[in-house]
């Protein structure tokens, strides 16, 4: 593995074929000023549409772009587990390729992730979708959160940055971008919060609604309140083995 990456981007990519040039001109545009060696990594989940033939072009103009691709749709937490499989970067920023998560965010998380925090969360505070998915959403959060006795103030933003080294124990499973801070939170590590800019989606459709995740949703709660009670410190030895 090579080193010296300090950042990571990891972005799943569904049928974003509209989306993803202006995406990758935004955080461009944002990551430059940081003055930080990065990596964009675009995991395409065997899209239907021309997102594989935008990414290829996008290549030729992006140097630090990165493109894997699934033989078969898996979703999104499939996505965000080549992403962590992949990624050379110190800090992963996790976030989706509908251009609802603005890129100008990402200096703010790098700010809250200080030496104490292995996580930040990102939590939309003006929600951008339609009612019936804001009700939804808030319903979700209220059962988890009952449910697995966490708190995680918006679990369905999956905008966050996450210090690698702390993913080293990290669930892999259908459903997993959900639960992803309360894993690490059951693991010992800290994790953070912060108020992120939510932007209506205007370009292709959500693949994400009440029905497709409902009664998964519930499994997982369970699954997760199990884990939790049965959990080992990810941090267990006091230093590395000579």
């Amino acid at each position: 593995m090579d080193d010296g990456i300090d950042l990571s981007i990891l972005v799943p990519v569904f049928n974003e074929e509209e989306s993803l040039p202006i995406l990758l001109e935004e955080l461009a545009a944002a990551l430059k000023p940081l003055e930080k060696s990065y990596e964009i990594l675009c995991v395409n989940d065997a899209s239907t549409d021309s997102s594989a033939s935008v990414l290829a072009d996008l290549q030729k103009e992006y140097a630090g772009l990165h493109v894997a691709t699934h033989r078969v749709n898996c979703g999104e937490s499939a996505g965000q587990a080549t992403g962590f499989r992949l990624a050379r970067g110190d800090i992963l920023i996790t976030m989706d390729a509908d251009l609802q998560n603005d890129p100008a965010d990402i200096p703010a998380f790098l700010a809250a992730l200080t030496d104490d925090v292995a996580c930040v969360c990102g939590v939309r505070k003006v929600r951008q979708d339609d009612l019936v998915k804001r009700f939804s959403s808030r319903t979700a959060n209220r059962f988890r959160d009952f449910i697995t006795g966490d708190s995680i103030q918006d679990a369905g933003c999956t905008y966050r940055a996450i210090r690698r080294d702390a993913l080293g124990e990290m669930l892999v499973f259908n459903g997993m971008h959900r639960f992803i801070p309360t894993i690490l939170k059951a693991q010992g590590y800290r994790v953070a919060e912060i108020q992120v800019n939510h932007r209506p989606r205007t370009r292709g459709y959500s693949k994400y609604g009440v029905g497709n995740r409902l009664w998964r949703g519930i499994r997982d709660c369970f699954a997760i309140r199990w884990h939790r009670a049965r959990s080992l410190p990810a941090e267990r030895l006091d230093d590395h083995p000579g």
